[in-house]
């Protein structure tokens, strides 16, 4: 009996369909001004820890200096003499009291400047983004103000108590447009808050927060990020 074989191509795995979540709009005094819907395309996706953890490191190994630096041997000042005769002291014969394995003498594989930069793919970077953002949204840690056009000028103290009025405690980033310089000086004071642009918005400030302080002019929708 023959059989008969098939030839069948690789499988796609089928994506997990995106998750709805809802945030209650509120005033700089904590008044409810209605339900907003987080766009699913950034609040409801399947959070990807492997991706994550890959931005998140990159963008951590980006922030180092990579300045530290060593002397080698022929840095190190001094030691031009030989030191002794090559022959007839019975001991190892010896160019440079400058050489590792001698007292003041130079570094031997020590560190010396370099770039710690990771190059990682956009989309990935994107993906990154929105996982994160998915995470906060699905332990209900975002949170959308109307506007800060209320604030004539800067006040530390309105803002902490429009943050005691949103309920919101612990570390807060807070997404700000270009037209909030009285928030981004109001704000700037309170060790517990961090401001950012919509457009540098990233991975790593997400998860570095627990919670997320959208406006309606900076929440993400399919429209500001692509």
């Amino acid at each position: 009996m023959s059989e008969v074989f098939t030839l069948r191509g690789p499988v796609k795995k089928d994506r997990p369909a995106l998750v709805q979540h809802a945030v209650t709009r509120k005033s700089l005094s904590g008044a409810e001004l209605g339900s907003v819907d987080l766009e699913p395309t950034f609040f409801g996706v399947t959070p990807n820890m492997a991706v994550m953890h890959q931005v998140v490191k990159a963008q951590l190994a980006a922030k180092r200096s990579g300045t530290q630096s060593t002397k080698t041997r022929k840095e190190v000042r001094g030691g031009g003499r030989k030191p002794f005769n090559q022959k007839g002291t019975g001991g190892a014969r010896q160019g440079t009291i400058r050489a590792p394995h001698y007292p003041g003498g130079g570094i031997a594989l020590g560190p010396k400047p370099r770039s710690y930069e990771q190059k990682t793919p956009k989309k990935m970077i994107r993906l990154a983004l929105y996982s994160a953002l998915s995470d906060r949204a699905s332990m209900e840690r975002v949170a959308i103000v109307d506007s800060f056009d209320a604030w004539s000028e800067p006040k530390t103290k309105e803002a902490i108590t429009s943050l005691a009025a949103l309920g919101l405690a612990g570390k807060i980033l807070i997404v700000l447009g270009r037209n909030d310089a009285t928030a981004i000086r109001s704000f700037r004071n309170l060790m517990n808050v961090k401001t950012i642009d919509a457009g540098e918005l990233n991975a790593y400030d997400v998860l570095d927060c627990d919670w997320l302080l959208f406006t309606d002019a900076t929440l993400p929708s399919a429209k500001v990020i692509a």
